[in-house]
């Protein structure tokens, strides 16, 4: 019977949606927090917050498999 390559397919994937979808987070707390507070300088800040999330999670997660 042929061995199975160990494939982290599914992980990589997981982990490629990681940043993009905590910038996303970040910036609708940001503009939704605008909206109630009538700012316009709070989704900046948020999608600053959520970029860096989610680079330090992607961070995290890829010096696991080192």
């Amino acid at each position: 019977m042929a061995k199975r390559p160990n494939n982290n397919v599914g992980k990589y994937a997981g982990m490629a949606m990681m940043l993009p979808l905590a910038t996303l987070i970040g910036f609708g707390m940001g503009y939704g927090l605008d909206v109630f507070f009538h700012t316009v300088w709070l989704r900046y800040v948020f999608l600053a917050l959520g970029s860096a999330a989610g680079i330090l999670d992607l961070y995290k997660e890829l010096s696991k498999d080192l």
